[in-house]
């Protein structure tokens, strides 16, 4: 170890005095032939820097296909660098006639003998004879002195790479650097002279530059803002390799502290004190048994008397009241008593004693002062009562102030003093930090004639089922828009329904008296023989005789249907279920047995209720209130919501009994929609209004919403997301954002998100029906315009 310090410090010595020794006219083109020597001399020392983080080994990797002597040359260019500085300083201090000599000498020397510190480590290695554990200390020492001169000491600023320790050079500002293009300087320094530009090298200079020095080469970068080359440190590469490989950038900081447990999770009991317990707190206080011998003492002789309730009067007041002001009424309104007048005196009298009377000079002095300083009333003596002014008109007088009394406003009104106005209205989110909801038009699928008039999702969100005025219903695969069946029936359709159980691919359609039960053929082998097998069974239970018509004392009759229907896919064969009445709306319960149809003008027979399994019907309404639009299952609970036109009865099947009353205080209702969770209901109407019903808290409507310009026709709930649309003859779909908390305490949070718009309006009809996609935020429209479109978060 001695000698190699003994060695360092003799090149040390070596290289100061050749810097005493070198001429004044040495120019640069000496410097790098010198350099040029040295590099053909074949020395090796130091090494690159360590781009790929991986220590030596990554190192000779990529030196593979390069020579070696790249690291050579860099560190003969950094000594040249160092013996020019001390050159330079040379001049300086022989300019300024000697002053300052010995601090710039040392500096000169630090700078001189930093230059050697890479080239003794390598040689140091070679010369151990392959011994390894004196290679790597060798190397480690070798690393650590490259790394204290990788940064050149001297007072160029061009060579400084951190942008903290300097300002720029250009201070042109934040203006485009385009508006230089034509000029022959980048900008302007402190002292306002301009900056020439320098121009970049070209591919033939940096190829040179790079096979000259690559490790140099490699950590230039251009800053096109100052017009020059910056040369990264070695430490300033390690930071960017760190940042690129998702590292902290200074090593010293540690991702992963060792927690620390301040408190203990082992629950102690202890006491609070270490002592022990006092004798007293098993024996009976004889203080406490003498307070409480006194006090039955006192009691027993009367001396304590008990509280009484205070007996209510026989007779009260009647115009008691008159004088409470901190009593309200049962509205809320707050009385003020009417003002007392002062008890007459002396003055007042109409014959008063002559002290109160006033004297001439008295009355004088009155009748020179202003109106309003004059006294209201003056006292005056009279022989008789009946010679008082007042008297002939005294009872009018009376009766006219009792009249002011009573019908004077006597409320006190509390004006609210609002300086800002907006603070009226709600703080309410941003809608894009209520993301996702629909927003784009993505699928528009067109095949029908004539308006649609439903629509509904299968559970898998793969398949989409659409009924049409022109007879046709159509199932539709959703990512790619493509017709994939449709069945021609012979009226208009005016509901679709997909069946919600897994086990079943099988969808329901209302049209004109008819409801058909389909087979999709969407599902696979067992959930087709599965749907099979349920309609043959619902045939055999119903025991219908196949004669195509009701027969007399039955609701409904079970049918099989073999209808026309084309497209790929084999539906097998369908069931009918025939109704005495136009049919509306069909919807099913969740778990897919039992579904309910509407008939608005069937009466005692508006709403019927059939079990698939079985095959058999019911009539649980038989005295409907009004006309029924819309009916709904629960979906956890066994209660039934009944829509008519002007309320939303709900029914518990268990108990067979009217639960509430649900009263929407607006115009004709047309949709209806339950939240998932069964506690939440939207109700649209004819008079452009949406209604939030919180079933647990009211039979009124939580809120009310009017976005719409026409009646709205369709209402839907997602199963996921907080989501919620109305459509409406206005041809645009609102998307709501309504959060629901499982806190009772918490209102539900209503926010309009999006509206959109796609449709065209034919005969005054815009979007009739609406639908969520059952696990994307994603929205399918039902238009007059005989299409369906798709809406799509992007």
């Amino acid at each position: 170890m001695s000698g190699k310090r003994s060695a360092r410090g003799g090149a040390k010595q070596a290289e100061l005095l050749a810097a005493q020794a070198a001429p004044e006219g040495l120019d640069d083109a000496e410097l790098a032939l010198s350099s040029d020597e040295e590099y053909e001399s074949g020395e090796e020392e130091g090494s690159e820097l360590d781009l790929s983080g991986s220590g030596s080994d990554a190192e000779d990797s990529e030196e593979e296909g390069r020579p070696r002597s790249s690291g050579v040359d860099r560190d003969i260019e950094n000594a040249a660098l160092a013996y020019m500085a001390a050159v330079q300083k040379r001049r300086q201090r022989q300019q300024t006639g000697g002053s300052g000599s010995d601090s710039e000498d040392d500096d000169a020397e630090d700078a001189e003998a930093d230059s050697d510190a890479d080239a003794e480590p390598a040689a140091a290695a070679r010369g151990a004879g392959g011994g390894e554990q004196a290679a790597g200390s060798e190397g480690e020492e070798g690393e650590s002195e490259e790394e204290e001169e990788e940064r050149p000491q001297h007072d160029d600023p061009a060579t400084d790479s951190s942008e903290d320790d300097r300002p720029p050079r250009n201070t042109i500002g934040q203006v485009p650097l385009e508006w230089y293009n034509e000029e022959e300087h980048i900008g302007y320094d402190v002292e306002g002279r301009k900056l020439e530009k320098r121009g970049r090298r070209d591919r033939l200079e940096r190829h040179i530059a790079m096979a000259d020095s690559l490790g140099k080469e490699m950590r230039t970068v251009y800053d096109e803002y100052n017009d020059e080359e910056i040369v990264l440190s070695k430490e300033e590469m390690r930071m960017i390799q760190r940042i690129r490989q998702g590292q902290f950038p200074h090593v010293e900081v540690n991702p992963f502290e060792p927690e620390v447990d301040w408190f203990t999770r082992d629950v102690e009991v202890m006491p609070l004190s270490a002592a022990p317990e006092p004798k007293r707190r098993f024996i009976p206080s004889k203080w406490e048994e003498k307070k409480v011998v006194k006090l039955v003492r006192a009691l027993r002789k009367g001396w304590i008397k008990r509280e009484q309730e205070p007996e209510k009067p026989a007779a009260y007041l009647l115009w008691e009241d008159d004088g409470r002001t901190a009593d309200k009424t049962a509205s809320g309104i707050t009385y003020i008593p009417a003002p007392k007048l002062k008890l007459p005196g002396h003055e007042e009298s109409y014959n008063p004693p002559a002290e109160y009377l006033p004297t001439e000079e008295e009355k004088n002095a009155a009748q020179l002062l202003d109106e309003e300083e004059r006294p209201q009333f003056v006292p005056t003596a009279y022989d008789s009562l009946r010679r008082v002014p007042a008297y002939a008109s005294f009872i009018k007088e009376r009766f006219e102030r009792c009249l002011d009394l009573y019908l004077c406003p006597r409320t006190r009104r509390k004006r609210l003093i609002i300086e800002d106005p907006e603070v009226l209205v709600p703080k309410l989110p941003k809608p894009k930090d209520l993301q996702p909801f629909p927003v784009t038009l993505a699928v528009q699928y067109s095949g029908h004639t004539k308006a649609v008039r439903s629509l509904s999702p299968d559970p898998t969100g793969q398949w989409l089922l659409s009924g049409s005025d022109d007879g046709s219903v159509r199932l539709w695969e959703v990512r790619t828009g493509r017709c994939m069946r449709t069945w021609q029936l012979e009226e208009a359709v005016a509901c679709v329904a997909w069946c919600p159980s897994s086990q079943l691919s099988l969808a329901a359609a209302a049209c004109g008296k008819r409801l058909f039960l389909l087979p999709t053929g969407t599902g696979n082998e067992e959930q087709e023989a599965a749907t099979e097998a349920a309609l043959q069974q619902a045939l055999a239970a119903s025991g219908s005789s196949g004669s195509g018509s009701i027969e007399e004392g039955q609701l409904v009759s079970w049918q099989r249907w073999q209808g026309g229907s084309s497209g790929s896919g084999d539906g097998g064969e369908g069931v009918v279920v025939l109704h005495r009445f136009q049919l509306k709306y069909v919807t099913w319960h969740g778990r897919g047995d039992y579904f309910a149809t509407v008939a608005p003008t069937g009466n005692t027979q508006a709403v019927l209720v059939h079990q698939l399994s079985k095959g058999a019907s019911q009539n649980p309404f038989r005295k409907n209130r009004g006309r029924v639009v819309r009916v709904l299952f629960h979906p956890a609970k066994p209660f039934f919501f009944v829509a008519t036109q002007q309320n939303v009865r709900v029914y518990n099947l268990a108990k067979q009994a009217l639960a509430r009353k649900l009263v929407a205080g607006s115009g004709v209702i047309t949709s209806m929609a339950l939240h998932p969770s069964g506690d939440h209901l939207i109700v649209g109407s004819e008079d452009k209004r949406l209604c939030w019903f919180d079933l647990d808290l009211s039979t009124k409507p939580y809120r009310s919403l009017r976005y719409h310009q026409y009646a709205v026709r369709g209402t839907a709930f997602h199963r996921s997301y907080p989501l919620f649309a109305s459509a409406s003859d206005d041809a645009t779909v609102h998307i709501f954002h309504g959060m629901v908390y499982s806190d009772l305490m918490t209102n539900p949070l209503i926010v309009p998100v999006k509206i959109l718009r796609g449709h065209e309006m034919v005969d005054f009809q815009g979007c009739l029906d609406v639908a969520f996609h059952p696990t994307q935020p994603w929205a399918f429209t039902a238009g007059a315009d005989a299409t369906i479109n798709l809406y799509v978060n992007p």
